[in-house]
């Protein structure tokens, strides 16, 4: 298994790690000891898997793309997280966080969120389970996401938009994470993507690891072998290591498409950020560099400690694609199969139509981590009103 857990100090190679103030050690380390306990109580695991099938929707089906796989000449299956609960891959994470901190004696949640998927499936979670809950978002992000913020308040969270910095992603993590300094005896932080101290990039991960699965028995079920190709969107990168998890040990080559304005493997080089070692864009004084993507949930410098290592190993390649290679391709799927993929989505499948005529006859697992509603406003802005091409 190339995926594997990370060592004692919590790193996947030179990547990971525990770099956070002296206050949160207790913290990271009582969550760290809380979820090997309940991950290997057979009573949690069951209910949090019936949750994600009763509530969450699950297993989320596979889709083959006929009209598209023959426009592109590739083979074209969606793993269909889209279809879950909240809209997006973010539902499993948050159900296992949010049990984890029922089963903790935490009566609170505090969340960061970008494109407001993981802030809205977080606030989902709390009113399941009766908790109170924060969601700290970007002030850039609260403009181009005001449905989804929307739709948090409408599910009895407070949603609390973060001025300083860059106003998006990074910022709100940091927010976050001060929230949780102050408030830890009640409070648990649900962190959204396979990043921060360890054990976050691993549980996150390890939540995830459902779609990896599903994923793995669909394909075999449908074609009788795995694909040659997993590709996903990468920001943070919860969606591809979920997707990933079910295919690291076979011959797949695996590809995490990062935007070009916050390409963080193709970019950057290691440091440190929100507790973790990883490649991260930096300025030539080690000053965190601004991410700039269409797409809200991509809008990170940094990168998940596991992605680092799976780049650094050779198994895994992080190419990045434009916006308007996005932009395209998020009409593209619209029109050919009448799927609105979610901006971020899109990346993977940009990177899909443009790398096509090297993929030929070649069969493509694309995880389709979100829909699209949240993005239809900001398209309209894109694009037009009847603008569309």
């Amino acid at each position: 298994m190339v995926m594997t857990d990370p060592n004692k100090e919590g790193r996947f190679g030179d990547f990971g790690g525990r770099f956070v103030p002296e206050t949160l050690i207790p913290a990271c380390e009582e969550l760290e000891e809380a979820f090997r306990e309940a991950w290997s109580d057979a009573e949690f695991v069951e209910e949090f898997h019936t949750i994600l099938r009763d509530y969450g929707g699950r297993p989320s089906p596979l889709t083959e793309c006929y009209r598209l796989s023959e426009d592109l000449g590739v083979r074209v299956l969606l793993k269909r997280e889209d279809l879950n609960h909240t809209g997006s891959h973010k539902i499993n994470n948050v159900i296992g966080q949010a049990l984890l901190a029922r089963r903790m004696g935490k009566s609170r949640l505090v969340a960061e969120t970008g494109a407001g998927q993981h802030g809205v499936a977080s606030a989902t979670a709390a009113a399941l389970l009766d908790m109170e809950c924060k969601v700290y978002m970007g002030e850039v992000d609260v403009k181009r996401q005001a449905l989804n913020v929307f739709r948090m308040q409408l599910l009895g969270a407070e949603v609390e938009t973060v001025s300083s910095g860059s106003k998006t992603l990074k910022d709100a993590v940091n927010e976050a994470l001060r929230d949780w300094v102050a408030t830890v005896e009640h409070t648990h932080y649900c962190l959204g993507s396979v990043m921060g101290p360890h054990p976050y990039p691993w549980m996150v991960r390890t939540f995830h690891h459902v779609i990896g699965d599903e994923a793995h028995e669909q394909c075999l079920k449908l074609m009788n072998k795995l694909p040659d190709v997993v590709v996903a969107c990468v920001g943070g990168g919860s969606n591809a290591a979920g997707i990933f998890s079910g295919f690291s040990d076979s011959d797949a080559r695996l590809v995490g498409v990062e935007p070009a304005g916050g390409a963080a493997v193709g970019r950057g080089v290691p440091g440190v950020v929100h507790g973790m070692t990883s490649y991260l864009m930096q300025d030539e004084v080690g000053q965190v560099q601004e991410a700039e993507s269409i797409s809200a949930g991509l809008d990170y410098p940094g990168v998940g400690p596991e992605h680092a290592h799976l780049s650094a190993i050779g198994r895994a390649e992080y190419p990045a694609v434009t916006d308007q290679e996005v932009v395209e391709a998020f009409q593209l799927l619209s029109r050919t199969e009448g799927i609105i993929p979610a901006l971020e989505s899109a990346h993977a499948l940009a990177w899909v139509v443009r790398e096509a005529p090297s993929l030929q006859g070649q069969v493509v697992l694309l995880n389709l981590s979100g829909r699209g509603d949240k993005d239809v406003d900001q398209m309209m802005d894109v694009l037009g009103p009847g603008n569309t091409q």
